[in-house]
């Protein structure tokens, strides 16, 4: 499956609520779901209810939306999360949290995961000193997260982040606006991750 390239504002309304996949313009009033809060479509207006499966996949579709993941490397994870320790739900949130891109807009340096997936794929982002162009690299504990020094200094967007975004940094990632460099001082528990998921739903759905 090809990464989705139509309007974005669709799969929010798609899913019911904002996704946040579009930076300030969610915030503002000209977001999607403020101004036509129906499904998209000539139906979007006679939601029916939703059968227990429905509820299911509705939740694994919204997790795949928000974090920007194919359907494919979503089962991965899902995979490799049931092979780790703890509960699987949880996991699998936690692996899509340690995401690269994910890592950059937690941070602010980018205002939507779409932004930061651009910003990763551009070879703006280093980790540990080295280029990563890749959005799906999963950070580890104790990781240096920073913006490559020549991007710093020369792209306009970095020079206004360096006076912060005021944003509130999630608590498992502590940052330097000045130097635009971030820690990874733990790895994210379930109360660190503020989406709004219901990740039962998500094993439910793979349990079939």
């Amino acid at each position: 499956m090809a990464r989705y390239t139509e309007a974005v504002c669709r799969l929010c309304r798609r899913e019911g609520m904002k996704l946040y996949l579009k930076g300030d313009r969610c915030y503002s009033d000209k977001c999607g779901v403020t101004r036509r809060p129906q499904a998209p479509g000539q139906h979007g207006t006679g939601r029916r209810k939703l059968s227990e499966y429905g509820l299911q996949l509705r939740e694994k579709q919204k997790a795949r939306r928000i974090y920007g993941v194919l359907e494919k490397q979503f089962a991965n994870y899902f995979v490799k999360a049931e092979k780790m320790k703890g509960i699987t739900g949880e996991n699998l949130l936690q692996l899509l949290e340690r995401r690269l891109d994910n890592v950059v807009y937690r941070l602010g340096f980018a205002q939507s995961r779409p932004q930061a997936r651009q910003l990763v794929r551009h070879g703006h982002i280093t980790v540990n000193g080295r280029k990563v162009n890749i959005p799906s690299f999963l950070v580890d504990l104790d990781d240096i997260v920073a913006v490559k020094a020549k991007s710093a200094s020369e792209v306009e967007h970095f020079k206004l982040l360096k006076e912060g975004t005021g944003r509130t940094v999630a608590p498992w990632l502590e940052v330097n606006y000045e130097a635009l460099e971030a820690k990874v001082v733990s790895l994210p528990s379930r109360e660190d991750i503020d989406v709004e998921i219901q990740e039962h739903l998500i094993v439910e759905y793979y349990s079939h």
